[in-house]
């Protein structure tokens, strides 16, 4: 079995770290709620955008820092476009049942 060692853990967990934080953000923009994925309709969702999120080679900073603080859409090169873009339908479309405030309108 590979082994990384205590240098190679930590180089994986700071990745990691990066890659969550990025995730976060990124989810924040978009509008979707972070603590959607406690709810089992979204669960397998948020675990496969993390899972994604932290194996993607992309440093997502550069795109972070020239965006606004809300954005449409996720950029073309993240993994997780089509899982973003779902989540922001469904919680929408959810919001709009129940009649919860999104963003600046009543739905």
């Amino acid at each position: 079995m590979f082994e990384l060692g205590k240098r190679g853990n930590a180089v994986m967990s700071a990745i990691c770290e990066r890659q969550s934080t990025y995730i976060r953000e990124m989810m924040e923009r978009l509008g979707i709620e972070l603590g959607g994925g406690v709810l089992p309709k979204f669960s397998l969702s948020y675990a496969t955008a993390l899972h994604r999120c932290e194996s993607c080679p992309y440093n997502c900073r550069k795109w972070l820092d020239s965006m606004p603080d809300s954005v449409s859409f996720a950029p073309p090169f993240c993994p997780n476009v089509d899982i973003f873009f779902e989540l922001q339908v469904d919680q929408q479309g959810v919001a709009h049942i129940t009649g919860e405030h999104v963003g600046d309108t009543w739905r």
